[in-house]
């Protein structure tokens, strides 16, 4: 009798545990279990200002950032779960206007518009724009801090795109 009752709560466990349907990660994010792939989707320019390599790099970051937090294999398309987007804004403009009416410092804001889908359940899934912004000293050309600035700027992006679509955030 005891090794029954042993044998269905065991039973039991083993069904309850299989019935889960979300994987954790190390650094806490839920992604499905029956997840295997995941693809992001090249983002374009659409900005009249924003430099050439801007969709590379922001592209780039969002492949890495998944990479390197999940276990799920990158494909170029078709992924159990799908990143895709452009870039809708680049803007400089001045902050921390001095007593002259100068700048103190320009701020560069960019702003993504990204699209997640995933195959196992469409409550999951967001369109939504992510803006983030870095300032610099006014004095400085933007072409001097640009790379510097895109580093953090898309850092950030990536960080809420991430947390978004795999943290509930």
């Amino acid at each position: 009798m005891r090794t029954l009752k042993n044998s269905i709560v065991v039973l039991l466990i083993v069904l309850c545990s299989s019935s889960c349907k979300v994987r954790y990660s190390l650094n806490g994010a839920t992604i499905p279990i029956e997840a295997k792939t995941i693809s992001v989707g090249f983002f374009t320019n659409n900005t009249t200002l924003g430099t050439p390599v801007i969709s590379q790099k922001f592209t780039e970051k969002l492949r890495d950032m998944v990479s390197t937090q999940t276990n799920l294999a990158l494909m170029k398309q078709n992924g159990d779960l799908q990143f895709e987007g452009s870039i809708i804004d680049y803007n400089v403009a001045p902050v921390s206007i001095q007593s002259n009416d100068q700048a103190a410092n320009n701020r560069l804001t960019i702003t993504v518009t990204v699209k997640y889908t995933t195959k196992f359940d469409d409550s999951k899934n967001f369109e939504q724009n992510f803006t983030r912004f870095a300032d610099f000293p006014a004095n400085q050309a933007i072409s001097s801090r640009e790379d510097a600035l895109l580093t953090e700027i898309n850092r950030q992006l990536t960080e809420d795109i991430f947390n978004k679509a795999f943290n509930n955030w």
